[in-house]
């Protein structure tokens, strides 16, 4: 399974391109091609998946009620934007027009790990949120998250 750690900043070009950290490139598989799947976030940022990180959700997805109106819904709004990308041979990747606009990425992003996949937010936005989290409601999610849970269970 696919895990990353860490938190990078980076610059979009005028091309509407960034590099993609070193330091998470190395935590990438080596026997398989870099390829990728850029989505939209849950929040108003990006999510880059790994192409091995992508498939099983896609799989999952794909295997929903097209009975049911929320799935139909659901799929709609998750994979509205979804799109394959692949590092070039400067190790940048090309954000697609809609979905930089989508999350408002003008120039400076910071990349960070979610588990199995990168969040790709503006620089702003980022911090803004984070300015917004007090350690008392940090502490309150967490609680609530974690559910009684040990760290490392």
């Amino acid at each position: 399974m696919i895990s990353f750690l860490g938190e990078y900043e980076s610059t979009i070009d005028t091309k509407g391109r960034f590099l993609l950290p070193a330091a998470f490139k190395k935590q990438l598989p080596k026997d398989d091609g870099i390829e990728f799947v850029i989505n939209r976030g849950f929040e108003k940022c990006l999510t880059l998946y790994p192409i091995q990180s992508w498939k099983p959700i896609f799989a999952n997805i794909s295997k929903l009620n097209d009975f049911d109106p929320k799935v139909r819904s659901f799929r709609r709004y998750f994979l509205n934007g979804a799109s394959p990308v692949e590092l070039d041979t400067a190790g940048r990747l090309l954000l697609p027009k809609n979905l930089k606009e989508y999350a408002s990425l003008d120039k400076d992003i910071v990349l960070v790990s979610a588990v199995n996949k990168i969040e790709i937010w503006d620089k702003k936005m980022y911090d803004q949120f984070f300015e917004n989290m007090t350690d008392e409601s940090f502490s309150a999610i967490a609680n609530e998250v974690m559910n009684g849970k040990e760290i490392g269970e």
